[in-house]
């Protein structure tokens, strides 16, 4: 298949350029540190101090037919953080062969596929959490009417450079109802998916080889409220931790997820509430847990605020789907919601005059009510019960643009998490962290695209590392030239740590470089609500970034 993808991409070439007919398209991003002792953080550097993540894409487009490389390099190691897999590695990541006319559209290799919400399957890159879970076979899609469109799917999922031993195939459907009964008043729309794994059991036959999940959703519009509704099953499967079947039973899962909304000029109203009970799903049934988020076949977010500054960012969730049936832990899934509110003051008010817009958001997180039975290994849950907080967060912000020169925002947090949820153990068994979080933020606007961006950040708690203060100056010479400083002072703690940075970024035309010193934090990343755990360190770090 590599071969053949990558004939194809030399023949369309020649023939683009013979034709002067075809295009090219594509970047590179390059990442890098060099990390270096520090005494005072206790933090000492690896042997192999400098570390990069780079990748070259490649597309050509000719016609109705797309072919694209992915080559990637991790030498001499991956990014500090990152999962060993890719450590030393390099080569061509990726490669895909494309056809696409008015209704059908085919790719052969490597590609990315979501179906519905992504609960039910989800591929996707994101090189900042270093995922990549890319199929690798056969995508088909139908589009026979404006109304109705099929998918269909059938690969492995990359794991490295190498793929799973598991073979993932899935179906997914999508009606537009409204068209199909002609409603003007409602848009409605029907979805249906399913999404199996095959991986060899070996001589176990307590070991199903084929588990399948099976979901629906239904989405709707009228007038100014929408919502929709996904459910999905997914068959009985063993349950693993660290690479060990746990139990001789097998266990089925379930999720739900419900959005509710209103929108009009001004206001806006959404809320979402989701049930997850064992809902994990891996191309690899030994892949379950890991902390890389490797081989994951779905999609499962924490459904929470993506709060944008260095303090609010300490105490992040991370959804909770598993099923734990070990010794020293008990647990089913997690349920909560979360609630987003938006308004904006008439602009003939006074407030609407200085253009003050608030958002207020509320998350809550919780396991499942569980009872379990440690005799023959079974459980009862309740749908929504009583189980152990993990996490809750309530916050507002107020913005303001009170000329064409100078705006601010004003933000509050008040947030509590389950100790384990952040620092890792056993959860609801080490207790909360509660935690205040207010943020100033003011940007200044000159002539020829000057400005400067001051914030001033202060967290209280009582608990982990005590207080910090947090405060960030950036300046802009121009749009293409950006310098910053920042330090988080954790002066609550036991040696009041500074964590600083300093650096800046400069752009023309398709190409960005930046490049920063400072100190990392230890903790959680989240980007789009999944996150991976980074150790904390001290270095300089580039980052490039060309598009063409």
């Amino acid at each position: 298949m590599k071969k053949i993808i990558l004939g194809a991409f030399m023949l369309m070439g020649a023939i683009g350029f013979s034709q002067d007919n075809g295009y090219f398209f594509g970047g590179l991003e390059s990442n890098s540190q060099w990390l270096l002792d520090d005494e005072d953080f206790d933090f000492i550097a690896p042997e192999d101090q400098f570390r990069a993540n780079n990748y070259l894409q490649l597309n050509y487009s000719l016609g109705k037919f797309t072919a694209g490389v992915q080559y990637e390099s991790y030498l001499p190691s991956a990014l500090l953080g990152y999962s060993p897999t890719w450590d030393g590695q390099n080569g061509i990541g990726t490669y895909y062969l494309n056809f696409k006319n008015e209704s059908l559209d085919i790719t052969g290799g490597y590609f990315y596929e979501q179906f519905g919400s992504g609960l039910i399957l989800r591929t996707w890159e994101d090189r900042q959490l270093g995922i990549n879970n890319a199929l690798k076979g056969v995508r088909v899609k139908f589009s026979p009417s404006a109304i109705f469109d099929m998918t269909g799917v059938y690969g492995q999922t990359r794991n490295g450079f190498d793929v799973s031993e598991g073979v993932i195939q899935g179906l997914d459907a999508n009606v537009d109802l409204s068209g199909l009964m002609n409603m003007d008043a409602v848009d409605l729309r029907l979805g249906a998916s399913y999404v199996g794994r095959y991986q060899s059991n070996g001589s176990s036959d307590t070991i199903p080889a084929n588990v399948n999940a099976y979901g629906g959703r239904l989405d709707f519009v009228v007038s100014n409220f929408y919502g929709g509704v996904e459910a999905i099953t997914k068959d009985p499967d063993v349950l693993i931790n660290e690479e060990v079947v746990t139990t001789p039973q097998l266990f089925d899962g379930t999720a739900l997820q419900v959005n509710l909304g209103y929108a009009q000029k001004g206001l806006g109203i959404n809320s979402t509430f989701r049930r997850l009970e064992n809902f994990t799903f891996y191309a690899d049934r030994y892949a379950e847990g890991n902390q890389f988020n490797e081989q994951v076949v779905n999609y499962i977010p924490a459904i929470t605020k993506q709060h944008d500054y260095l303090l609010s960012n300490i105490y992040v969730y991370n959804a909770q789907p598993r099923l734990l049936f070990t010794e020293n832990e008990k647990r089913a899934g997690e349920v909560g919601t979360q609630v987003d509110v938006y308004y904006s003051f008439d602009k003939e008010s006074a407030l609407g005059k200085v253009g003050t817009k608030l958002a207020g958001n509320f998350s809550y997180w919780a396991g499942l009510e569980a009872t379990f039975n440690a005799d023959d290994l079974t459980y009862d849950t309740k749908f929504i019960g009583d189980g152990d907080r993990y996490f809750r967060d309530l916050n507002i912000e107020i913005k303001n643009r009170w000329s064409s020169k100078w705006n601010t925002v004003l933000s509050y947090q008040d947030v509590i998490i389950d100790k384990a949820v952040s620092k890792g153990g056993i959860l609801g068994s080490e207790g909360d962290i509660r935690a205040q979080i207010a943020v100033i933020e003011g940007t200044r606007r000159f002539e020829k695209g000057k400005a400067l961006r001051m914030e001033l950040q202060h967290l209280w708690t009582a608990d982990d590392d005590k207080n910090w203060a947090a405060g960030v100056l950036e300046y802009n010479f121009n749009p293409s030239i950006t310098v910053y400083a920042a330090d988080s002072w954790n002066y609550g703690g036991e040696k009041e740590l500074h964590y600083y940075s300093v650096g800046g970024s400069y752009s023309k035309g398709r190409a960005r470089f930046a490049m920063n010193y400072g100190r990392q934090r230890g903790g959680l990343i989240c980007v789009g609500g999944v996150c991976r755990e980074v150790p904390p360190s001290t270095g300089v770090t580039a980052n490039l970034v060309v598009t063409f």
